[in-house]
């Protein structure tokens, strides 16, 4: 059940926090036509699409949330679930169909949902997504490890960096070569991230088949984008979706890492609303 706590209107963005299963979760909402909800990927927040909101807003009913533990989102104790998470927003705003657009983290939600929920999801756009029921490469497992390690120790700044180098600068390029200000906008939203109260009996309930062995039943277009920047087993991975979702389409993003839609803006903004027009 949901329950509106608070809602603003701030010239024509509707804002607000709703209880959905047990957690308050922050959201904004903007323009008309068919919805579109953004998720974000695990290093940031819903101000990760300040590049796409407005834009999108003009053709569409935009919708961009925090997920519970992020943004100005909470995190409660006890199960949960990210999809139904997102099924209970819908639920709240009233939206019974919509396309899904999501970065990283937020692509794997939006997997799931799109695999849990079909009658609700008109279309996907995966940025680089992760797919649950994936084996994670030994990279990711190292920085994973060194992660913890940083975190443990109660080292933010260099837990923050070590995301700052795997997700924003990627393999290829050092810290001087990309656009400090993308850099400083993740650095704050991860660090955020860290800073967040966390309880110790949290469970996250997982979707079960997993995508990776459910990806053949998806009967929507699917769009794929990927900067040429990312890591390798990010390109695999978008490979494999391309192969194994019947209607999936894919665009590379020259000159980008993991974050995409942050360091390309014009040409990711381009890619989507280009898909988009052919729904």
């Amino acid at each position: 059940m949901t329950r509106k706590l608070d809602v603003k209107q701030n010239r024509d963005t509707i804002s607000g926090t709703a209880d959905i299963n047990g957690a308050q979760l922050y959201y904004e909402m903007r323009g008309t036509g068919h919805p579109l909800l953004l998720l974000h990927a695990g290093v940031a927040d819903s101000r990760m699409w300040d590049d796409q909101f407005d834009v999108f807003a003009d053709s569409f009913r935009v919708i961009r949330f925090d997920f519970r533990g992020f943004g100005r989102s909470n995190m409660p104790s006890g199960k949960f679930a990210n999809f139904e998470d997102v099924r209970a927003l819908l639920d709240f705003l009233k939206i019974k169909t919509a396309t899904l657009l999501g970065i990283s983290f937020g692509g794997m939600v939006a997997l799931d949902f799109a695999l849990a929920y079909p009658n609700y999801t008109s279309a996907l756009i995966l940025g680089a997504p992760s797919v649950s029921g994936t084996e994670p490469s030994e990279r990711i497992r190292q920085f994973w490890e060194a992660e913890e390690l940083a975190f443990d120790r109660g080292d933010i700044e260099w837990a923050t960096e070590l995301n700052l180098r795997l997700w924003v600068d990627g393999p290829q390029r050092s810290r001087d070569e990309v656009n400090p200000e993308v850099r400083e906008r993740v650095r704050v939203m991860q660090t955020a991230v860290f800073m967040k109260e966390i309880p110790d009996d949290i469970e996250e309930i997982d979707l079960d088949p997993p995508a990776a062995e459910r990806l053949d039943e998806l009967n929507i277009p699917v769009l794929v984008m990927i900067g040429d920047l990312d890591l390798e087993e990010k390109h695999a991975l978008a490979d494999r979706l391309g192969r194994d979702i019947p209607d999936c389409r894919k665009i590379v993003i020259p000159g980008a890492a993991h974050m995409l839609n942050m360091e390309k803006p014009e040409l990711f903004n381009q890619g989507a609303l280009k898909f988009m027009s052919t729904l």
